[in-house]
């Protein structure tokens, strides 16, 4: 999952950086209004965190552009005002939830997630299943065959990209956008060597393989070949 943030306060924007991408998500980050709207506008997000007090432009401004511009990413309003006015004109400028400053992770971390299932048209219990492999969003347990696997975050991050997108092949710059982020090395062999890991423990010692490789192409997660 690929997430936006726009926050210019450096020490609540590390807190939560740090904090999702060991989740296993990707995290692209802007300081300013202006900076968070081009990449609103240029990048494919599954959620974006906007603060509301912001230089350049504020954050209401900036989801309002985003709507204008049929931009319908999920948006979770970061702001230190804690009227119920400025929540419900938060809310009717296109945010679709609202949390107070300061928070716990663990909320914020919730909140997004529901945020993304909302969207995405997910009800609960939130669970993907291709064939016998099932991955459990909420509690993050991946079960293939009746057995438990354990997976690193990014590991898992990227078995729920590829479980989202089943079927469809999507190239190394996909992966890498979705799972790490925009600004990583395009030339690193990091999706190789990450797909290989996940292959060991999905497919290892099965009949039936489930992730496939494309060749010049990417890769594809399916039940047949």
């Amino acid at each position: 999952m690929r997430i936006l943030l726009v926050e210019d306060d450096i020490k609540i924007a590390s807190f939560i950086v740090e904090g999702l991408r060991e989740a296993g998500f990707a995290v692209d980050q802007a300081t300013d209004g202006e900076d968070g709207l081009h990449l609103g506008l240029s990048g494919s997000y599954d959620a974006a965190i906007v603060d509301i007090m912001l230089p350049k432009r504020d954050g209401l401004a900036l989801i309002e552009e985003l709507r204008r511009q049929k931009i319908n990413t999920p948006v979770l309003i970061l702001s230190a005002k804690r009227s119920v006015d400025d929540r419900i004109r938060g809310l009717q400028t296109g945010g679709d939830d609202y949390l107070i400053k300061p928070f716990a992770f663990s909320e914020l971390l919730a909140r997004l997630q529901a945020l993304i299932r909302r969207a995405s048209g997910v009800l609960e219990p939130s669970t993907l299943t291709v064939g016998d492999l099932s991955v459990n969003l909420l509690t993050r347990e991946v079960i293939r065959g009746g057995r438990k696997i354990d997976l690193q975050p990014r590991e898992f991050a990227l078995l729920e990209y590829l479980m989202r997108n089943a079927g469809r092949v999507l190239s190394k710059t996909m992966i890498l956008e979705h799972v790490w982020g925009y600004d990583f090395d395009p030339g690193t062999n990091v999706v190789e060597a990450q797909i290989c890991k996940l292959r060991d423990k999905i497919d290892m010692d099965r009949e039936t393989q489930l992730i496939h490789t494309i060749r010049k192409v990417g890769y594809v997660l399916k039940e047949d070949v």
